[in-house]
C-alpha cells in the first residue's frame, strides 16, 4: 500500500503536451511542488534533473519513474503525466515515453525510497493497467485507476 495522500488528481496531469525530458521533468516538478509548502518548483527540478544525469529513469515500454530525495520532504509524494504523444526519454529500450510517474522522498528515505520503486516498477509492468491509463482522459478517472489498483490510503483531496 502506498502512503497516505501520496498522489492526489492536482498531482496528475491527463494529455499533456510535454514533448521533451526537459520539459517532462519541469512539469513533473510543478506538479510535485503543490505538495508542500516548502517546496518549489525549481528545486524540485534541480533534483529530479540531477538524479536524472546519474542514468536515465525510463524503464522501457514507454514508462518513466523519475524520482528524488529532497530536503523538506517528510512524506513520499507522486505525481503522474498522461502524455500526449511518446517523447524520448532515453529509456532503456529506446522507445518513447508516454506514462511518467515522478516520486519525491525525504532526503534520508532511502529503504522508504527503494521500496516504493519497487511497487511503482511492478505496478508499471502490469500491461493492462498502463493501458487503462493511456485511454483514461481525465486526471480524476486516472486517480481512480490508481486507487482500484493499489487500494487506500491514496487520496483523492490530499
Amino acid at each position: 500500500m502506498f502512503p497516505a495522500n501520496f498522489i492526489s488528481a492536482e498531482r496528475i496531469s491527463a494529455a499533456n503536451p510535454a514533448g521533451s525530458k526537459k520539459r517532462i521533468l519541469e512539469e513533473l516538478a510543478g506538479l510535485l511542488a503543490t505538495a508542500s509548502e516548502e517546496l518549489n518548483q525549481g528545486t524540485v527540478f534541480d533534483k529530479l534533473l540531477e538524479r536524472e544525469r546519474l542514468g536515465s529513469t525510463g524503464l522501457g515500454h514507454g514508462i518513466a519513474l523519475p524520482h528524488a530525495r529532497v530536503a523538506g520532504v517528510t512524506q513520499a509524494r507522486g505525481a503522474f503525466l498522461q502524455l500526449q504523444s511518446g517523447a524520448d526519454f532515453d529509456a532503456i529500450d529506446g522507445h518513447p515515453v508516454d506514462l511518467v510517474f515522478g516520486l519525491l522522498v525525504p532526503e534520508a528515505a532511502t529503504e522508504e525510497h527503494l521500496q516504493l520503486l519497487a511497487k511503482l516498477a511492478t505496478l508499471f509492468s502490469d500491461e493492462a493497467f498502463c493501458q487503462r491509463l493511456r485511454k483514461t482522459g481525465d486526471s480524476a478517472a486516472l486517480l481512480r485507476e490508481f486507487i482500484q489498483q493499489e487500494p487506500l490510503p491514496i487520496s483523492a483531496n490530499g
